[in-house]
C-alpha cells in the first residue's frame, strides 16, 4: 500500500497552557483531584473524575495478596519519590526501564572493587572483571536460549547491533538486483542502517503494509518474498502497535527462499520468554536499558556459522589476531566484533539485570504484563474521543502492554506535558522512533502509555483519571 508524506499540521500548545496553568495556580501545589478551571467546565471536570471506576479493586487483589507489580516496587528506588506531593506514575517504559537496586549495587560494585580493562591484563582486578563480563555473555547467552556463548555479541545498543549486521553482513553479500524485505512498523534503527546499505549495494527495500487491524499484513509478506529477497527485518514486537508478530512463522517463510533473518527484539526480550533456536532466527537485537539494565551496552544474537563468515565491523584493539604493518588477520567471533575498550561495568550490570529477571521468571512476568495490558487498553478505550492505534485483544489476538493513541484536536505533546506537569504521569509523546508508521496512519505523532513488570492496574487508574482530567481542560478553551 502507499502513502503519502504529510507535513506537520498542528503544533503544541504546551508553553501556552504551562502559562495558563501558573497564572491560576501561582503555587503549583497541584494534586490529582483536578486543575481548576473556569465553572463553564469545572462540572463536567467533575463528572470524569467521579466517572473513574476502580477497577483495579475487581482484579489486582481478587486474591487478597499483593500483586506482582506491588511485590517487586520496594526494588525500584526511583519508583518510590514524590514530586510536588504526588507520588511518580512512571509509563514510558517502551523508551526504557528503571533498574532495581540489585543492578545499581553490581554496577558500584564493579567501579568500587574491581574496575579493571578486560582481556588485556594477567593482574587480580584484570582477571576477575574478564571473568564477571564474560559471565555476563554467558548469562545473554543461556536467557536466550543461544546455542552456545560465542554467539553473543556486545555492542554499545540495539541500534549498533544492527548496524553491524548491516555494514558486515549486507555490504558482503547484498548486490544490485537484490531486496531488502520490511514492515512500515519498524523503528528507524532497522530502518536508516539498510537505507545506506542499498545505496552502496544497488539492492532494494521492500516494504510490508498493514492490515485493517493496523497489524503487518502476514499475507503480504509471504507475496513480497521471492528468491530475490536476501534478508528480512522485521520487529518482534511493535513499540507503536503493541501487535506481536509470528517470527518463527516468518523465518520459516523466508528460509524457503535462501533469505535471511534480523528480529528487532528490543519489545519482546524483556517481556517474555525468548527462545532463538526455537524461532531459528539468524539475528536478534535487544538493549539493556529495556530490561532493566544499565544504558551503553545492547547485544547482537548471530548463529556462530554467519558470525564466523562476516569481516569486522570496526577495526582497533581486541578485535585482531595479528597486526603487520600491511595487513592484520583477526580474531574470532565475538572478539572479532568487539573492537575496543567495551562497556565493562555495563555489561556486567546487564548481567545482574537479567539474573533479577529470570529470578521473577519470565513468563511470570510475562502473564503478569498480558493481565495488565489488557487492563489498560480497555480502560483507555473507555476514555471518549481517544483513538488506540493496533490491533483489538482478544482470545486469539495478543497485545504487548503498551498503547499508543491520539486525543481528538489535542495534540499528544499537549497531552504529555499536562499529565507531567499537573499529575506527574510520565507517557511518551512523537512519533517514537517510527515516522514512517505514522505516515502510513495518517498522523504525525501519538501518546504512549508503556508498563513493565513494576507496574499496576492502580497506577492505571490513576493514569486514566489524569487523562480525563487533561482532556477536560483542554477541550474547555476550545
Amino acid at each position: 500500500m502507499a502513502f503519502v508524506l504529510t507535513s506537520p499540521s498542528h503544533q503544541p500548545l504546551s508553553k501556552l497552557f504551562l502559562v495558563i496553568i501558573n497564572r491560576r495556580n501561582p503555587n503549583s501545589n497541584s494534586s490529582r483531584s483536578g486543575f481548576q478551571r473556569p465553572s463553564s467546565s469545572s462540572s463536567s471536570s467533575a463528572v470524569a473524575a467521579a466517572s473513574v471506576t476502580p477497577l483495579a479493586e475487581s482484579g489486582e487483589r481478587a486474591s487478597g495478596s499483593p500483586s506482582l507489580g506491588e511485590l517487586v516496587r520496594p526494588d525500584f528506588p526511583i519508583l518510590n519519590q514524590e514530586i510536588n506531593g504526588l507520588s511518580l506514575v512512571y509509563l514510558d517504559n517502551a523508551a526504557t526501564s528503571q533498574k532495581p537496586s540489585a543492578v545499581i549495587k553490581a554496577l558500584n560494585h564493579y567501579y568500587e572493587s574491581y574496575n579493571s580493562n578486560v582481556h588485556r591484563g594477567i593482574h587480580f582486578l584484570s582477571a576477575r572483571a574478564t571473568d564477571e563480563y564474560e559471565r555476563a555473555r554467558k548469562k545473554v547467552a543461556a536467557f536466550i536460549n543461544a546455542a552456545e556463548s560465542r554467539e553473543i555479541v556486545f555492542t554499545r545498543n540495539a541500534t549498533e547491533a544492527i548496524n553491524l549486521v548491516a555494514y558486515s553482513w549486507g555490504l558482503t553479500n547484498l548486490k544490485p538486483g537484490d531486496e531488502i524485505l520490511l514492515t512500515v512498523a519498524e523503528h528507524h534503527s532497522a530502518i536508516v542502517p539498510w537505507q545506506f546499505v542499498a545505496q552502496k549495494t544497488g539492492a532494494t527495500l521492500k516494504f510490508v503494509g498493514l492490515t485493517e487491524d493496523e497489524t503487518p499484513d502476514l499475507n503480504q509478506f509471504k507475496e513480497l518474498l521471492s528468491k530475490k529477497t536476501k534478508i528480512v527485518v522485521v520487529h518482534h514486537v511493535s513499540n507503536v502497535l503493541g501487535c506481536i508478530l509470528p517470527v518463527d512463522e516468518i523465518a520459516a517463510w523466508a528460509h524457503d527462499f535462501g533469505a535471511k533473518v534480523l528480529v528487532d527484539a528490543c519489545q519482546s526480550v524483556p517481556h517474555m520468554v525468548v527462545d532463538v533456536q526455537k524461532l531459528n532466527v539468524d539475528f536478534l537485537v535487544a538493549s539493556s536499558h529495556k530490561m532493566c539494565g544499565p544504558t551503553g551496552v545492547g547485544f547482537l544474537y548471530g548463529k556462530i556459522e554467519l558470525l564466523s563468515e562476516m569481516p569486522p565491523f570496526l577495526g582497533g584493539g581486541e578485535m585482531i589476531s595479528d597486526v603487520f604493518l600491511d595487513h592484520s588477520t583477526y580474531a574470532e567471533p565475538p572478539s572479532r566484533f568487539e573492537a575496543g575498550t567495551p562497556a565493562i561495568g555495563e555489561t556486567i550490570g546487564l548481567g545482574a539485570a537479567i539474573d533479577y529477571l529470570s529470578g521473577i521468571g519470565m513468563q511470570k512476568i510475562h502473564e503478569y504484563e498480558a493481565n495488565l495490558g489488557n487492563y489498560l487498553y480497555q480502560s483507555l478505550r473507555s476514555v471518549p474521543n481517544v483513538r488506540i492505534y493496533g490491533p483489538t485483544p482478544s482470545e486469539t489476538v495478543h497485545r504487548a502492554a503498551l498503547c499508543s493513541f491520539n486525543v481528538n484536536n489535542v495534540h499528544p505533546t499537549d497531552l504529555a506535558t499536562f499529565l507531567d506537569q499537573q499529575h506527574r504521569v510520565a507517557i511518551r509523546s512523537g512519533h517514537h522512533c517510527a515516522q514512517p508508521l505514522h505516515q502510513y496512519l495518517g498522523v504525525n505523532s501519538s501518546a504512549r502509555a508503556s508498563l513493565y513488570f513494576y507496574n499496576s492496574k492502580k497506577e492505571i487508574d490513576v493514569f486514566i483519571e489524569a487523562l480525563k482530567d487533561t482532556i477536560s481542560f483542554f477541550t474547555s478553551y476550545q
